[in-house]
């Protein structure tokens, strides 16, 4: 009877090992099912960015806008603003006005290089004559400041005084913007009736710096000649005797190194021919005796 009895304790305890087994897997899987997704689950790293770092990386300097207007307008706009087209419509303006007065700077460097000889002078040369205050005048006293040249005589009827009238508006003109940088010089192709004293007369009633000039029949034609003026005077005049006086009507103006610079004509008002002069003197890059 024993025997019967353990084999039942042996399968009832081997039934029971497999049912708690059972129980046990079933428990096991129970538990890991109803784990949260977010435990079993791997967060990822979240890296906090500062305003300071972000400044570091960024271009443009950070803005804030009061509305949602402002950022809007800013951002139709683009890198374009009212002031940014005014600075460029400037910036335009002044280059186009610097490339014109370069263009008519360098044209008047052309246009004195050009009238410069070489070797021997296309327009001056070397002279001796008298000035109205009895002293001996060379081409060495023209050189230090620019000089205009004008040839004529006390006895013209009309186009000597007139264009006397103008060298005396030029003289005004250029000495109100360069001061004394202008030596404006009158020469007779009258010698038998132009003596000094008469001509120190005639000037003073056109402009007190004109320095009148005159000499002998041979002196005066050989400036003539140097300077490319028609003299038609007759050598030997006796008193009293009538003749025609023919000149050339240019102003001529020199350098302060005495080289012909430009020939200014009839056709030249005074406003028109005092810039030319005021031209050619700003332009000059060496000294001038403004004395």
């Amino acid at each position: 009877m024993s025997a019967p009895l353990a084999r039942s304790l042996r399968l009832t305890e081997r039934s029971l090992c497999h049912r708690c087994a059972a129980q046990s897997t079933r428990r096991t899987f129970t538990s890991i099912s109803r784990t949260p997704k977010h435990e079993i689950r791997s967060r990822p790293s979240t890296t906090v960015i500062s305003p300071q770092t972000t400044r570091l990386f960024s271009a443009s300097p950070s803005h804030t806008y009061k509305s949602v207007e402002e950022a809007k307008s800013r951002y139709r706009s683009g890198p374009f603003s009212w002031q940014a087209g005014i600075l460029f419509l400037l910036a335009g303006v002044g280059l186009t006005a610097y490339f014109r007065f370069e263009k008519a700077r360098m044209g008047r460097a052309r246009v004195a290089e050009a009238n410069k000889g070489i070797g021997r002078p296309l327009v001056g040369g070397p002279f001796t004559l008298v000035d109205h205050n009895g002293k001996v005048f060379t081409e060495q006293d023209l050189k230090g400041k620019y000089s205009l040249v004008y040839f004529g005589f006390t006895h013209c009827p009309d186009i000597c005084p007139e264009e006397l009238d103008k060298m005396a508006g030029m003289i005004d003109q250029v000495k109100a913007k360069h001061g004394n940088a202008l030596k404006p010089v009158f020469i007779s192709c009258d010698p038998a009736r132009d003596t000094p004293e008469v001509i120190r007369r005639y000037l003073a009633e056109f402009h007190e710096d004109i320095l009148g000039m005159t000499g002998t029949w041979q002196q005066v034609k050989d400036v003539c000649k140097a300077y490319r003026v028609y003299f038609s005077t007759p050598a030997d005049v006796q008193p009293g005797q009538d003749y025609l006086v023919d000149h050339s009507i240019y102003f001529y103006l020199m350098d302060p190194e005495g080289d012909f610079v430009e020939a200014i004509g009839r056709n030249f008002s005074v406003d028109a021919a005092a810039k030319v002069i005021n031209d050619h003197v700003a332009d000059w890059r060496g000294k001038i005796n403004k004395s």
